[in-house]
């Protein structure tokens, strides 16, 4: 899979953009705060339908055409090719103006091959793997920084993800609401939420919630054992050897039944659930729903599921996030990135296309050599960079070079 063509109307500092880019490396330059960076953030975005650097779409509309207060649309649009066939994915953000004073709405429309869809049919038809220095809050930031991580890799890998955590979210939100108005009824809302056949209140948001978590859950199973297998090997080579990677997957539901009547395992115990299936992961949620029914309501929000679940890194039986150095946690994702990019290219049979920001400087001499090493069989790498010194002479003769001043990109 490569991108052909990128087109930007009104993103961010771009007023207009239109590039053809090549089926090989390319190395965009230029001084900070010229809009490199958002080049990369336009082609992630129509992949991932959000944006790396900001979770408020709002941000990425130009400022100048924002302020005006008129109808404003950002439009981001893909010519790209996959496998033998040519396909346009098109991203519209449309600001318009509400009759309030001042009052704006913003909606977001997206079309593939000319049809609108929604963006769980489209997600996934446009793959990116995109690294960025920041990206190190995967592992040093909190657990919603992980999740989002696992949701957005397999959102492009899984056709079916993106529509079914939707849906759980929405019954997530259901269902936090019927528990709230339960514990604010009080004590008499814990009998009437007891089962009583089709009387039971709270029934359908459990089977909803237990249908839906278990295939999120059994996904996440299998994406971070696959993930895993290709990024120690990678962490084995980059280590040369002295350290040993591995993720741990910690469901706040777990499926898997404690030892001894353990509530929980140490995050070094190695723990495989590859065994497990679809429909024991969904009886056990809902039982496990059952028994935290009366503190759930006593609390007033669901207690466990994929939206509280925990993703963790270790080398060595130590946990990177709380106790690894800078290097060692810039090693591990830069494994990890190396591994996402070979995960989604068994998945889908494409190549992603690889976003690389100013990741050269982060990386000492052997790990610039390493990273050109694995990337060397993709298709399309677009790396940006302030100081082309950082890769050897001899990469940069066979890299087409671009640079970037003013809002504009030019050869």
């Amino acid at each position: 899979m490569f991108l052909k063509h990128l087109s930007l109307t009104n993103f961010r500092s771009f007023t207009r953009l239109d590039m053809d880019l090549p089926k090989r490396v390319v190395l965009l330059t230029g001084a900070n705060a010229q809009g490199k960076t958002t080049v990369l953030e336009a082609i992630y975005f129509l992949a991932a339908f959000t944006s790396f650097q900001t979770h408020a779409d709002r941000q990425i509309i130009n400022l100048d055409e924002a302020k005006k207060g008129s109808l404003t649309v950002t439009r981001l649009v893909a010519d790209y090719q996959r496998g033998r066939s040519k396909h346009r994915i098109e991203t519209r953000l449309i600001l318009e103006p509400t009759g309030v004073v001042n009052g704006q709405r913003l909606r977001k429309e997206v079309l593939l091959d000319g049809v609108k869809k929604s963006i769980n049919e489209v997600i996934g038809h446009f793959n990116a793997v995109v690294f960025v220095p920041q990206m190190s809050q995967i592992i040093e930031g909190a657990p919603e920084d992980r999740r989002r991580y696992m949701n957005l890799a397999l959102a492009q890998s899984t056709p079916a993800y993106a529509r079914v955590l939707s849906e759980y979210n929405q019954a997530l939100t259901q269902r936090n609401a019927l528990l709230k108005a339960l514990h604010e009824r009080g004590s008499a809302a814990l009998s009437a939420a007891q089962p009583k056949g089709n009387g039971d209140q709270l029934a359908v948001w459990d089977e909803a919630l237990t249908r839906l978590g278990a295939q999120i859950i059994l996904w996440r199973i299998e994406a971070v054992q696959q993930i895993e297998r290709l990024a120690s090997r990678v962490h084995h080579e980059l280590t040369h050897g002295s350290e040993i990677l591995r993720l741990s997957y910690e469901p706040a539901y777990d499926p898997l039944p404690k030892p001894n009547g353990q509530l929980g395992l140490k995050i070094d115990t190695v723990v495989d659930r590859s065994g497990l299936d679809l429909k024991d992961i969904q009886t056990g949620f809902r039982e496990r729903l059952r028994d935290l029914r009366n503190e759930e309501i006593a609390r007033g929000v669901t207690t466990i599921g994929p939206h509280r679940d925990e993703l963790r890194f270790l080398a060595n039986d130590i946990d990177l996030g709380n106790y690894g150095s800078r290097g060692q946690v810039r090693t591990a994702l830069l494994a990890l990135k190396l591994a996402e990019v070979n995960w989604m290219k068994e998945r889908t049979g494409e190549w992603p296309v690889i976003l690389l920001d100013e990741v050269m400087a982060e990386l000492d001499v052997q790990r610039r050599s390493d990273l050109l090493k694995y990337i060397g069989e993709t298709e399309q790498v677009l790396f940006t960079t302030t100081d082309l010194n950082l890769f050897e002479p001899d990469f940069v003769r066979k890299s087409e070079v671009w640079k970037a001043e003013g809002g504009r990109v030019e050869k």
